[in-house]
């Protein structure tokens, strides 16, 4: 289970002599646009090609240029907004008041470098996988007989949802662990979001998102690993399983993928509670997911030109789905919330990140029967929350089955303590 050592070479872009374009004018591989046009610089207005990645292991670092961080500034600070919601609640949508809050902080106070420093703490690195060019991060234990674990995120999420967790799954006997809990971590992101290449055809659907990571895994050298997720990323955990993954030990998910649910004669008291969750989602809470499964590259439109519109998408999913009563800010910090929106605006992810909807939604997203470990948290807060008999049905070795005490949808971003006791005692029963 050792690790290949990747190429050595420096990823950073560093500053351009060009003057057209101006120093530090690309954004880690994103250039910025040369045409000056009448909305704005060239800085403004970010192309969406990283640098061409290769089969090699290519060491890489978040590095924006400052005119891109001005250019937001610049946008934040023209935002056109409606007229204010006709209900006292979320009923609408996200409250003005609420979002222009959030806006005007982080037009004056929010700092990227801060964001961008914490997530260079970690290594990163990209790497050409299926013709695609995988952005991921690496992180060896020091514990030389720790579990290998690709952790996948899900929409409106990325890798920054895990970088609190990193420590004390890696690092365990610095955090009130056990070096028996000690877990060598991969987090990738996903095709078309962050630092990952945009798809620019179609077929990167879940299936193959999954085949994907299993090549990532070997290629690193690990033969015997684990796989967990959450949102989109429990649909890639279950394909995992689904395909038998070469090396996959076990795997643990905290959104068990039971779309349509596996009912089975006359309804149990425990099943009922499930239904009208999904029948509530289906009626009241799936537009953003329809629209995103039939209409990506219009809703792309509006969230890639318009900043406020990018924060305001991704913080009603925030406030809904978290274990927060719509007040996301109690359990995630402020600057944690747009260091995530600025990654999406940044990268420009708007478009890409929606299409996996149009790809998966529909189609890859739902129940499969499971014949390999399969270990489950389910969190108070979450949306759907189905009951342990549809997981016996569903997974015929189900190992692990716990309801955590608090966390939402964004269990490793919400609460990172809890997150990480699910995988040291969920795992500990495989290793």
């Amino acid at each position: 289970m050792t690790a290949k050592a990747p190429r050595e070479h420096d990823a950073t872009i560093q500053d351009s002599p060009t003057p057209l374009i101006g120093r530090r004018a690309l954004l880690f591989g994103l250039a910025a646009t040369a045409g000056l046009t009448q909305r704005g610089s060239a800085n403004d207005v970010l192309s969406s090609h990283l640098p061409p990645a290769t089969t090699d292991i290519v060491p890489f670092k978040v590095d924006v240029p400052q005119a891109a961080i001005d250019g937001l500034r610049r946008r934040l600070e023209m935002t056109r907004w409606p007229e204010r919601e006709l209900v006292s609640d979320w009923s609408q949508g996200l409250p003005l008041e609420r979002i222009q809050s959030l806006v005007e902080y982080w037009r004056k106070s929010h700092d990227w470098r801060r964001a961008e420093a914490a997530i260079n703490t970690f290594p990163q690195y990209r790497m050409r996988i299926d013709g695609l060019g995988i952005h991921f991060l690496h992180i060896r234990s020091r514990h030389a007989d720790a579990l290998p674990m690709v952790l996948t995120h899900g929409w409106p999420g990325s890798v920054f949802e895990f970088l609190k967790v990193i420590g004390p799954l890696t690092d365990p006997t610095s955090h009130g662990g056990r070096p028996n809990d000690a877990f060598h971590l991969v987090i990738p992101s996903l095709p078309g979001f962050g630092f990952s290449d945009k798809p620019v055809t179609r077929g990167w659907g879940l299936p193959r998102v999954a085949s994907a990571w299993t090549e990532l895994m070997m290629r690193l050298g690990y033969s015997h690993w684990v796989a967990q997720g959450g949102d989109w990323g429990s649909g890639v955990t279950t394909w995992l399983a689904a395909q038998h993954a070469r090396g996959l030990a076990a795997v643990h998910i905290n959104l068990p993928v039971m779309f349509p649910p596996p009912l089975q004669g006359e309804l149990a008291d425990v099943e009922k509670p499930a239904l009208e969750m999904l029948r509530t989602f289906a009626l009241e809470k799936s537009g953003y997911a329809r629209l995103q499964a039939t209409r990506p590259q219009t809703i792309g439109y509006a969230l890639t030109d318009s900043p406020a519109g990018q924060a305001a998408w991704i913080y009603e999913k925030l406030a809904e789905w978290s274990q927060s009563g719509y007040d996301p800010e109690s359990v995630l910090t402020r600057d944690a919330i747009l260091d995530n929106i600025s990654l999406y605006w940044f990268t420009a992810t708007a478009a890409s990140s929606a299409r996996l909807y149009a790809e998966s939604f529909y189609t890859d997203f739902s129940a499969r029967k499971l014949d390999i470990p399969v270990g489950v948290t389910i969190f108070p807060g979450e949306n759907f929350r189905p009951p342990r008999l549809w997981g016996e049905r569903l997974y015929s070795r189900l190992f692990y089955w716990n309801d955590a005490q608090r966390g939402g949808h964004f269990a490793a971003f919400e609460q990172p303590g809890i997150f990480v006791d699910e995988m040291r005692a969920c795992f500990a029963l495989v290793r």
